[in-house]
């Protein structure tokens, strides 16, 4: 809205150009986030506190979680305040793609929202059912995926690139709608199951959103896309804003979501970050890049994949429990390591996947 703003003020005033780069309201976009996220964080967990909206603790998990039990939920609705209000503020709102992330973020949230809702309000531990809350995944994420694949101008939008190669780039046709599908749905609950332990989630979801958003910025600019082999897209570039708020806002809930946790982020926060990365990799068609980078959510859904389908074939656990963060905590490792070691797994991640944009 204010870059609206700018825009016609820039007709009087030639001081208002700046705000036409990306890279300054990409900054203005942290920063709005960070400050709205920083000031009312405080308020809102105090809110819930008053509330009494708090984190159930299943009995069959690891004994060290107990103490959690009460802890403020559903803090996930700051994350997304934060993110609308700056990409609504200083992004191009004349962008398809920017309202088509906006679109997955919030039918994402409002799932997670109303699962959360069930848990604290009614106190039903197991919330929105697996059945249905799949199926409202599914709703929004093909109404999202098939709007981008009828809105196709180019044919580098369809197809999937191979990192490491500068000329491989298979045609995915129809087929462009399931494999996106599977990105934005996979990683909603790949996000929701990794966010398990005090800002294991957020942070990873921060560091991967930033690299996403440098992807955007490249592929939305000709002469960085030629330089480095990558798809030409458009009007990609302006998710570079998108991306800042989110790190910006990720970044000031962890200062409460940090060990010890004064708040979690719940349902509402975990699958609407997941789904918005998945459709920022999607339409920036780097969705290998984004798997090598979110290692740490495919671990853990792996783990929880792999436990379910032994425990049902040979009745044996592969794990000690999953997902995969509870089994170290089983073996001994403290909850701080735990979370710390697979931040700087991602950041090792998200380099590698940075570097393979020069690594064809």
């Amino acid at each position: 809205m204010l870059y609206w703003l700018t825009e016609y003020l820039n007709e009087f005033y030639s001081f208002f150009n700046v705000f036409n780069y990306l890279s300054f309201r990409a900054i203005l976009g942290v920063l709005t986030a960070v400050t709205i996220s920083m000031v009312f964080g405080a308020p809102m967990i105090r809110k819930l506190n008053y509330l009494q909206i708090g984190q159930s603790v299943r009995d069959d998990g690891p004994q060290s979680h107990l103490s959690k039990s009460g802890t403020p939920t559903m803090g996930g609705t700051l994350i997304l305040l934060s993110v609308f209000v700056a990409t609504l503020l200083w992004g191009d709102l004349d962008n398809r793609y920017v309202w088509i992330v906006l679109f997955v973020t919030a039918s994402f949230g409002v799932i997670g929202f109303y699962d959360d809702y069930k848990k604290v309000v009614y106190r039903d531990p197991k919330g929105l059912s697996a059945k249905w809350k799949y199926f409202w995944q599914s709703a929004a994420g093909l109404t999202a995926v098939i709007y981008l694949y009828s809105q196709t101008e180019l044919p580098a939008e369809t197809q999937l690139f191979v990192p490491f190669f500068k000329d491989v780039a298979i045609e995915l046709g129809v087929g462009y709608i399931l494999l996106a599908y599977f990105v934005v749905v996979g990683s909603s609950n790949a996000v929701n199951l990794t966010d398990g332990l005090d800002g294991l989630a957020i942070l990873p979801s921060v560091m991967i959103g930033g690299a996403l958003g440098i992807i955007a910025y490249l592929t939305g600019n000709v002469q960085y896309a030629e330089y480095l082999n990558i798809p030409y897209l458009p009007e990609a570039g302006e998710l570079v804003v998108f991306c800042a708020a989110l790190c910006g806002a990720g970044m000031g809930f962890l200062w409460f979501n940090t060990y010890p946790a004064q708040v979690f982020m719940g349902d509402v926060g975990a699958l609407s970050i997941g789904a918005a990365l998945g459709v920022i990799a999607v339409i920036v068609r780097h969705e290998i890049v984004f798997f090598l980078m979110a290692g740490v959510f495919v671990m853990e859904t792996v783990s929880v994949i792999v436990q379910v389908t032994s425990f049902k074939l040979t009745g044996k656990r592969v794990f000690r429990m999953a997902p995969l963060h509870h089994h170290f905590e089983l073996k001994g490792w403290p909850e701080p390591r735990v979370i710390v070691r697979f931040w700087i797994i991602t950041m090792v991640l998200v380099l590698f996947g940075l570097a393979t944009l020069k690594l064809r």
